[in-house]
Formats: C-alpha cells, structure tokens, sequence
C-alpha cells in the first residue's frame, strides 16, 4: 500500500495526516512549524479551516499514533513519526494548559533525561579562562572585558559571517557534497530572542538572520557559520530535501517542528558541526579568512579562550532546570547565569528572555544536551573512524536521540 500510494506522489495518508497536524500547530503557536518544504495544498488546507484548540490537536495526534503501527511504513518511519507524535501530544497538552513537570516535558519531546552539572564543571573552565585571561579584577570582569574588545563592528557582521560561511563551503565541498544550485543567504535583525535563526525556503536555500543585540564576537563566528550553514542546519535541510524528500519520497522530513526528538538531534549536530568541519586548528583558519576582511585576532588564543567558554554554555540547561523545575525566580536564575557563564548582568537578563518564553523554554536542552549526545556518537566510530564520516550519516539519515544514546558510550 505504502508503495502504490506514494508512487502518486501522494504521501501516506498517517504521513499527510502528521504533517497536517504540525501545520495546525503552526497555527495556534508562530514559530512552531520551524521549516515547511511541503506541498502547498495541504497548507492551503489548513489555512482555510477553523482554527484548531489544543484539544483538538491533542486528540490528534493520539489518533494518529494509533495509526502508525498500521500504516504499512517501514520500521524506520514508524519509529520517527511515533516519536514526533509523542512530543507533539506533549505540546498540545501544554497548550491546553496542563501543568506537566518540566523534567518529563523535556524526556517526552526530546527522548532524553537531563540534570543539573556537578558546580565543579564551572569551576574547571574558569580556572582555564583565569590562565588565559591574567589580571587582578574579578574573572567575570575580565572575560566581559575580552568579549567587548571581540565584538564584531555591526556595519561588519554581515560581511564577516558570509566570508566565513563562504570559506567554509570550499573547505567542505569534498567532504560534505551539496547538491549543486544550494545557497544561504545572510541578513543582520534585531529584536529577537534568539541569536541566529537558519529559515529553509526550500529548493536548497536558506535564509539565515543574525540578530545584533546580542553583540556577536568575531572568535564565535565560525561556530554561527557551521552551525547555521557549512555543515550545519543549511547543509541538513539541503541533502535530507535531496535524499528522503525528493528521492525517496519520504514526506514526514517535509517538515520540522520544535520541541521534537527531530529538531534535539538536529540542533546537536549544528552544535557539534564546527568540530566535523574544522576541528583543532579552527582558530587559526578563521583567523587567515577573517584577515582578508579586516578583522585580525589572535586564532591559536582565541580557540583556547572559546573552548573553555564553551563548556560554560551548560549553565543555560541548569538555569531552565532551576526555572521550571525548581521553582528559582528570574533574579536567582539571572545572578547563576551571570556567575557560572561569567557574562554581564544584561547579557544573563538577555538569556532570560530565551529562557522564559513559552515556546522556547524547553528548547535549550536541544543545544545543550543534543551537543553532548552527538558528540559521544561521532566518537564512537570503530579506530580510526572519521568523524566527518559519521556525521556525513546525521545529514541524510533520519536518526532519533535514543538511537544516538543506544549507539555511543555511556558518558564518564
């Protein structure tokens, strides 16, 4: 059955009746429906319907979880749609007000279980800061004080993250092939809770949006560019729109939508990717590119400096946990993130922000947990394994966290 129907180029009725039901998502909640590539009948179907409540979504996607085991696809279809349709029953119920515990929000839309860190993680990084970064005032200080002098100009952003992005694509070209015709497009906004958003249009472009309140720094630019872009989420969207979509007609990854296993792995990816593109050595490189448009640094140091401050990001996961799970107000959460992350009081106040929206509040467990699932899976390659080999699999196979979790060594 599943082979006649999609021989039409109809999808699967369970596959058309998940990708309405995200769309009704999308509906009740902006910001929902991360990227849509799909046909545009159905959005026009659901454009023109009443507009959903939550209950109704909510019994949706029930029934369509019980159609799945049925619905003729194979194994590994099931498996994704029942874990989207998990989350998103979790959703809905959130939306119809349900107060669910934010621990088991998380597992249900993200197949994971997190807890706070040992403070001694902290503390390990900001010994390491403190040797990079000598001199008598506070430590919290100093680093506000290198971040400032990092600050890409904001007449600059733009042209410096697109000669990243576009070195990176050269670099890349042999080991992470793109269709050919794929583009990313970069433009610079302000006023978001986010600090870059990668929007798939679809037909192999994106559109990505760097928002400049948040100060980007010249040494994070290469994680923006192969996060968002070479080998991140541009990459992923291209080759997942050639290979499952359009190839083998798989129209479940049509779609993406937050607060699902399907967005925790990608954005684990996209944090990881800068290590599959670049590796050690990142520095260096991005100081070479960033040289040919002004802007001179140090590299070798600078990587140092920004992977101890890497290992700081984890604080944005506890600072969720204190929030929603152990009932700390805004002022408390601010103070720990301004602590353990060494940032201005404004920049933890900007965090908040993220933090505390309703349809992001969970979300940050997608970079920081996504980020240390995916890095166990990539080294856990037979000796010898490349990683970008094993990542090249994450861009065109429909993989969940709990197969990443099955296939990876348990974390020490």
């Amino acid at each position: 059955m599943e082979a006649a129907t999609e021989s039409t180029g109809l999808p699967p009725a369970v596959v058309r009746d998940y990708l309405l039901l995200g769309l009704r998502f999308g509906r009740l909640v902006d910001g929902f429906v991360d990227c849509w590539i799909g046909d545009p009948a159905l959005e026009r179907e659901v454009r023109d319907e009443p507009l959903p409540t939550a209950a109704e979504l909510v019994r949706q996607a029930r029934e369509v979880a019980v159609a799945v085991p049925d619905s003729g696809l194979e194994p590994a279809r099931q498996r994704f749609l029942t874990a989207q349709l998990t989350a998103l029953e979790c959703g809905g119920r959130r939306l119809a007000g349900e107060e669910l515990p934010f621990l088991r929000e998380i597992e249900a839309y993200f197949q994971v279980r997190i807890e706070l860190r040992d403070p001694d993680w902290y503390a390990s990084a900001h010994a390491e800061l403190a040797a990079e970064l000598p001199g008598s005032a506070p430590l919290r200080d100093r680093l506000v004080e290198a971040h400032r002098r990092d600050r890409v100009p904001p007449d600059r952003l733009g042209p410096a993250v697109r000669a990243v992005a576009e070195a990176l694509r050269a670099e890349l070209a042999d080991r992470f092939p793109l269709p050919p015709g794929e583009r990313v497009d970069f433009e610079v906004v302000t006023g978001q809770p986010w600090n870059a958003f990668n929007t798939y249009l679809g037909g192999l472009r994106s559109r990505v949006a760097l928002n400049a309140d948040v100060g980007h720094r010249i040494t994070a630019l290469p994680f923006v560019a192969t996060h968002e872009a070479y080998p991140g989420h541009h990459a992923e969207h291209c080759l997942k729109e050639a290979e499952l979509v359009r190839a083998r007609g798989w129209a479940e990854h049509s779609i993406a939508l937050v607060n699902t296993p399907q967005c925790l792995v990608a954005e684990g990816m996209a944090e990881q990717a800068i290590h599959a593109a670049l590796g050690p050595g990142w520095g260096a490189w991005t100081a070479d590119v960033l040289a040919e448009v002004g802007l001179r640094f140090d590299g070798e140091r600078a990587e140092r400096i920004e992977t101890a401050f890497g290992r700081l990001l984890a604080a944005r996961q506890d600072a969720a946990i204190m929030l929603h799970d152990r009932g700390g107000s805004p002022d408390e959460v601010a103070g720990f993130l301004a602590r353990a992350m060494l940032v201005s009081d404004e920049r933890a106040r900007q965090m908040l922000v993220f933090l505390t929206d309703p349809l992001w509040r969970a979300y940050t467990t997608t970079y920081i947990e996504g980020s240390r699932l995916v890095r166990r899976w990539l080294g856990a390659g037979a000796p010898g394994a490349a990683v970008a080999g094993r990542y090249r699999r994450l861009l065109v196979e429909p993989v969940l966290p709990v197969d990443l979790a099955a296939d990876a060594p348990a974390p020490a």
